[in-house]
């Protein structure tokens, strides 16, 4: 079996400086073997849970599965004050992402009556 997840999982948590101990309690998962057999490769996680690793973690699920980042052909992300933005929004609440959004979109239809042409 290939374990590659596993591989980053580690990885990820020694970054951190976590223990199996405290991710596992952060997930939710009753018994830290759960989270260990993951990170051996014994078992892998389900797809809710990989989707909450990877918000644990701050990365894509894509990364978690693949060790490669996601690739954007778009030069929004080429700023660095918007990925600065895109990264401390990924720590908020659903609640408060939603408000941001909501937010953003507030302040396009702003410049949109006001007559301003969005930035190219």
């Amino acid at each position: 079996m290939d374990n590659i997840t596993g591989k980053i999982l580690t990885e990820l948590r020694e970054k951190k400086g976590w223990s199996k101990s405290f991710v596992a309690k952060k997930l939710g998962i009753k018994t830290m073997s759960t989270y260990a057999n993951w990170e051996y490769g014994l078992r892998k996680p389900d797809g809710e849970m990989l989707v909450r690793l990877a918000s644990l973690y701050g990365v894509t699920t894509d990364y978690l599965l693949t060790g490669k980042e996601p690739t954007f052909n778009n030069d929004l992300f080429d700023d660095p004050d918007l990925q600065i933005a895109f990264r401390e929004a990924s720590d908020f609440s659903e609640e408060r992402q939603k408000q941001a959004i909501d937010f953003i979109k507030y302040l396009k239809e702003k410049e949109e009556r006001e007559g301003r042409k969005p930035k190219k």
